[in-house]
């Protein structure tokens, strides 16, 4: 988990709620594969979550964007859930 970065290197902040943007990756899997994917999360306070957990995404958002000839999916969810033992996704 990092704070989501401007291209001065202060913390972005989200721009309807003014909350503090924080950056993790996360490992999208199912049977065909994974994919390492970085998630945006808002909140004041740096979220919690611990390497190796299983999470589920709450309100998970695929934005994709294009510039300068680059382009890419970004996410963004409102929070990481903890996927309790025995409970599939």
């Amino acid at each position: 988990m990092e704070e989501k970065k401007d291209q001065n290197g202060r913390q972005k902040a989200d721009r309807n709620t003014n909350e503090l943007l924080w950056q993790v990756q996360v490992m999208a899997l199912d049977e065909t594969g994974g994919e390492v994917i970085n998630v945006t999360l808002a909140g004041n306070a740096m979220p919690k979550v611990n390497v190796g957990a299983v999470v589920v995404p709450v309100e998970l958002e695929a934005m994709p964007w294009a510039t300068n000839g680059r382009n890419g999916v970004a996410y963004k969810a409102k929070t990481l859930t903890p996927q309790t033992a025995g409970k599939s996704a």
